[in-house]
């Protein structure tokens, strides 16, 4: 049994093929490299900063927003150079990014919440943490747009 092949590729097209060839190794080399430093720093924040039960999930509420806000910032810096590295945003955007950011434990906060009976606080999380994810990708693309002009 070989590799899975991503669904979108069409073989029949040569171009497309190209998808499939050594260099996608380097790409998820690098993914996993930036994975593992995004998901140690998240453990960090996780071990500094534990959550009381019925408590406010203060670490992953920040690690979340915080992320999103690299985000923003990583994609404005991308857009902006003439020629990025193409490992640049598999590394710091999906790997570090992708590894830092948590919305699964966000979810399980949120359910644990629900549990310990602050039905109240765990919606206010569930709100909080999307309308400042949100608003922390929009402030760091902008940010950056302004002070790389």
């Amino acid at each position: 049994m070989g590799d899975p092949v991503d669904p979108d590729v069409d073989l029949r097209v040569e171009e497309q093929r190209a998808e499939l060839g050594p260099g996608r190794w380097r790409v998820l080399g690098v993914i996993s490299l930036g994975g593992m430093v995004g998901a140690l720093a998240r453990y960090g924040l996780a071990v500094a900063f534990p959550v009381p039960a019925g408590g406010f999930p203060w670490a992953t509420f920040a690690t979340n927003v915080l992320g999103c806000l690299l985000i923003g910032v990583l994609m404005a810096v991308i857009t902006r150079a003439r020629a990025p590295h193409p490992l640049v945003r598999p590394f710091a955007g999906v790997g570090v990014l992708g590894g830092f950011t948590t919305f699964s434990t966000y979810v399980v906060d949120f359910q644990r919440l629900i549990a310990s009976g602050a039905a109240l606080l765990g919606l206010v999380y569930l709100l909080a943490t999307v309308l400042a994810a949100l608003a922390a990708v929009w402030a760091g693309a902008r940010l950056t747009r302004l002070v790389l002009r």
